[in-house]
Order: C-alpha cells, then sequence, then structure tokens
C-alpha cells in the first residue's frame, strides 16, 4: 500500500488517486486502471464463455474476411504434404470466390497437385509467384508465359533470407495441420493427416502478419510439444482434410528399384565411405530424389564395417535414415521435412528426432545454420556442366520441372557435395557444356557420380586421390561428356524466347540465372 511517500495525486488519507495519476489516453473504471482501448484489445476477458474458442472460427471465408488482407496482399504456404497438398486450392479458390485480384502466392514449394493454380492467374487472381520449384502443368504453362511477371524461384534457406531481409512479406499465412487446440498449439505428429516435420511452416507462423491455421482435427488444451505455438496463431478454421501423407514419398521423394538409380546410389556411398570425411562423429545429408534417397541402404555395411557412427543426419528425413537412427548408427535426426510417414512416426516418439525450422535449417541471414556444419551431402541433378555448375529446376526442353529446394544451400554449407545423376535421360546428355539454368554454383561441387563413371572437382585434387586410391571408377567430367555424346550425339539447342518467366534466387536473394519463355511445340 503506498504510504503517502509518493509526489503524485493523493486522496485524504495519503494515497495517490489512481484516476488522477493515469497518463493521458487512460481511464479508470471501477477503480481499476483501464487502457481507453482495452475492450478492443482483450474482448475475451469480458466473456469467458468465448474464452477458450476466440480463435475458433466457422469457415475460412470469415477468416480471409477478418484477416485484413487486400489486393495486392500476399499469402502463404508450406509444402509438408507434397504431391497430397490439399490447402493451397482450397485457399485459393476461396480468395477467387470472394473476389480478391493480384495475390502474391508464396509457397514454400508448389507441386503437381497444384495445376488448378493455373486457372487463377488467368482470371488475375495470383498476380505473382515466390517459389522454391514447381513441377507438372502449373510450371509448363508458367514456362510458356502464362504470368505477366517472372515468377521468383528462391532456395529453402533463400526464401528464410528473403523474408528476413523483408522483400518477402507475409500478409496472412495459411498453414494446413493435422491437429491443434483451440488456442493453436499445432502439431504435425499427430492426428489422421500426420505429415511429420513442420519445419518450413514454422518460418511462416513467426513471420506473416496474420496467421490462420486450417486444421483437420481439434484437440484438449494444450496440445504439446507444438511445433507452432499459440502465441504465432490468430486463428483456426477446421477443415475435411488438409492433405494426404500418403502422398508425400512419390515424386521427388520416392523409393526407386531402378537398377541403374541403385548403382549410382551405390557409388556414391562408396564416395562418401572414401571422401576423408567418413569418420566416427561425422554428419550428412541426402536429399530428394531416387539415387540420394536410395544412398543411405549403402551406408548401413560401410558404417558397421568401420565401426563408425554418424553424429546427426539433417534436411529432408527419410525411412532409411530413420533406419540408421534406429540401429544406433546415427545419433541424431535433425528433421526440416519428414520425406515419408515413417520419418513422421519417428518424429513423434524418438527423443533425438528433432524438428527445425527452415531458418535453423539453412538461412544465411540468420543466425546459425544447420548446413554450415555438414561434412557430405547427396544431391540430385538434371544437368551438369563442365565447371560443376548445376542445374535442378529446368528440364531438356527447357520447361520448368524442378526444384530449387536446399540444393545451392547444403552444397555451400557441406564439406563435401556429392551430386548424383545418370548420364543420359531420356537419350539427352546429363553432362553439358553449359548448364540451361544455374542453380548451385560448381565451386561448391565436389563430385559428380554417374552409372558410367565418377568425376572428381578439380579443386578438389585431395578428394580425387583418395577415390583413385581406393579404386573407385574416376574419370574427368569431359570424358564423361564425350561418352554420353558418343552415345547420343548433341542435342539441338533449346529455343528460348527473350522474355524472362522466371528468377532464380541464390540463397543470399541475389539473381543468379532467369529462365526465359519457351515456345509451345507446334
Amino acid at each position: 500500500m503506498n504510504t503517502g511517500s509518493s509526489s503524485g495525486p493523493q486522496d485524504s488519507g495519503g494515497t495517490t488517486r489512481l484516476a488522477d495519476a493515469l497518463p493521458a489516453g487512460h481511464a479508470a473504471l471501477g477503480g481499476h486502471a483501464l487502457y481507453s482501448d482495452w475492450a478492443a484489445a482483450t474482448p475475451h476477458l469480458r466473456d469467458h464463455g468465448t474464452k477458450r474458442s476466440r480463435k475458433l472460427v466457422d469457415t475460412l471465408e470469415q477468416a480471409i474476411a477478418r484477416s485484413g488482407l487486400e489486393d495486392g496482399g500476399t499469402i502463404s504456404f508450406h509444402h509438408h504434404f507434397r504431391e497430397g497438398d490439399a490447402c493451397v486450392l482450397h485457399v485459393v479458390r476461396t480468395l477467387a470466390r470472394m473476389g480478391y485480384r493480384h495475390l502474391t502466392l508464396a509457397g514454400s514449394s508448389l507441386n503437381k497437385c497444384h495445376a488448378g493454380l493455373v486457372e487463377h492467374i488467368r482470371t488475375g487472381v495470383i498476380r505473382h509467384i515466390y517459389t522454391s520449384g514447381m513441377r507438372g502443368e502449373l510450371a509448363a504453362e508458367i514456362s510458356h508465359g502464362l504470368m505477366d511477371e517472372p515468377i521468383d524461384i528462391h532456395s529453402h534457406g533463400g526464401r528464410v533470407a528473403l523474408i528476413q531481409s523483408g522483400e518477402l512479406h507475409i500478409d496472412v499465412a495459411f498453414l494446413g495441420v493435422p491437429s491443434c487446440d483451440a488456442m493453436g498449439n499445432a502439431s504435425g505428429t499427430s492426428g489422421r493427416g500426420r505429415c511429420g516435420s513442420l519445419g518450413y511452416a514454422k518460418v511462416d507462423a513467426r513471420y506473416a502478419d496474420t496467421v490462420v491455421l486450417l486444421t483437420e482435427q481439434l484437440v484438449d488444451y494444450p496440445h504439446l510439444p507444438a511445433s507452432i505455438g499459440q502465441d504465432q496463431v490468430d486463428m483456426i478454421v477446421a477443415v475435411d482434410t488438409v492433405g494426404d501423407p500418403g502422398k508425400i514419398s512419390i515424386g521427388a521423394a520416392r523409393i526407386t528399384s531402378n537398377p541403374r538409380e541403385l548403382l549410382i546410389a551405390r557409388h556414391a556411398a562408396d564416395v562418401i565411405e572414401h571422401s576423408g570425411y567418413f569418420r566416427d562423429g561425422f554428419s550428412l545429408q541426402t536429399g530428394s530424389g531416387a539415387s540420394s534417397t536410395a544412398a543411405t541402404r549403402f551406408l548401413e555395411p560401410r558404417l558397421r564395417r568401420r565401426g563408425i557412427t554418424a553424429g546427426f543426419a539433417l534436411g529432408g528425413i527419410t525411412a532409411g535414415i530413420v533406419d540408421l537412427h534406429a540401429k544406433g548408427l546415427v545419433e541424431k535426426l535433425m528433421d526440416v521435412q519428414s520425406f515419408d510417414v515413417v520419418a513422421g512416426r519417428s518424429l513423434a516418439e524418438n527423443p533425438c528426432h528433432t524438428e527445425i525450422s527452415a531458418d535453423q535449417y539453412a538461412s544465411p541471414l540468420g543466425k546459425g545454420a544447420a548446413v554450415d556444419e555438414l561434412d557430405v551431402v547427396i544431391l540430385s541433378a538434371l544437368e551438369v556442366d563442365l565447371n560443376f555448375d548445376v542445374n535442378v529446376v529446368t528440364g531438356s526442353d527447357g520447361l520448368m520441372m524442378g526444384a530449387s529446394g536446399g540444393h545451392c544451400d547444403t552444397a555451400a554449407g557441406a564439406n563435401l557435395a556429392i551430386v548424383v545423376a545418370p548420364l543420359i535421360r531420356g537419350r539427352i546428355p546429363t553432362v553439358v557444356p553449359r548448364v540451361t539454368t544455374l542453380v548451385t554454383p560448381g565451386e561448391n561441387v565436389g563430385v559428380l557420380v554417374t552409372d558410367h563413371g565418377i568425376a572428381v572437382n578439380p579443386a578438389r585434387p585431395d578428394v580425387a586421390a583418395r577415390l583413385t586410391s581406393a579404386g573407385l571408377p574416376v574419370c574427368s567430367i569431359e570424358e564423361l561428356y564425350e561418352r554420353a555424346t558418343a552415345i547420343t550425339g548433341v542435342p539441338a539447342p533449346i529455343e528460348f524466347g527473350e522474355r524472362v518467366v522466371g528468377r532464380i534466387r541464390y540463397r543470399d536473394t541475389s539473381v543468379i540465372d532467369v529462365v526465359r519463355e519457351v515456345a509451345r511445340s507446334r
């Protein structure tokens, strides 16, 4: 209690009068000091009947209306369901019905299942796109000049950097989560649509002005551990489905039984074993792509034979990596994206399998990127040129068909980046004089593994000497190119137009290359 020592206005008993002591803009009510906008700031405190459910919204339309989204605004989505995603089109169709126009769509990645966006680009609902990549009809139509503005293709770390730099400002994030409570504590490791890690969604939840969760299942409070916390969520909408987890491991994340892809995977494991980094406590990442994912299965006998345990595995975690972890051959898993249902289940059950955000994973502008602690990474490629530059976005016809993903992030951070690809794909050489689209600079690539031989970057003579001593089929990249063209001949050049349809953003947000329009085949 105030004893009268205060110099402020006092009542007859020597106590400061609360109403008189309030700053300008404040008011007193019932003996308590209140801000003048108290009712607007904390309406739930006046109605205990709605306190627990104040974030629940009956329909997506209501959530959009309350979000403050305006024409020309930016909406964002994550891609943890990959080809099974059910949120992007549901939200965009709703926005179209409500009359929204000229929106920027910032999806962490887009897939074949998002072909329906073509219609909404044509009608002016979507004006611009930021994404790590795209496939299928959507990619083909944009390659043919569908959009008035070129899209921005970024890496996973580069997306975070674009957000952190302020260029990519998210007005409303629509995040599909399998389960959450009424306050917004959300998880990807429980519920019917369990997708595992929500590492990309975590960044959107942190930086977006407004966060709307779409969920299949509301559970009791508190829903812990939470991938997205209640302090980041504004509204929650119950929907029938947010995605099909059974479709996560198809496409780029598929499991292969192809003999050629398995041969490449085995050679990649050989390269790791003899690289000089295969020692107790080493770290690794196996990226998307059949051969890179399959390399995991060939590591187990090598780990056992050498008595080696990996310290951690990073990135998109697969069933193969989970199996090595369960067998004690990989100590810790750092999961930014679960590539299959096995990985999602492991994340829920294993204390050393940890979810990380895309910021923690790879942002060059963040306070610490895990890619910088990698020893070896295995990466796929559509093209590799004589300078070891890599293209993972455009195909042999010049159409966009892939994703930058974490390619340039991990190649820059790892001690050794191993690129895997067949020498010939569809009677087209994979090794070319110059890549159609530059995504990862060759200075960050150490080794190219193909089904016809292994080429080592001349900048890594240490690695070349070790692989040669081990008896691996080492040759120059020029020899691989000559071998490929001897089989296929030299392909005719792609006929591009002058118009730019896509910009390739390096992980530091700079434009490293462009994609030009491709004429439709007659």
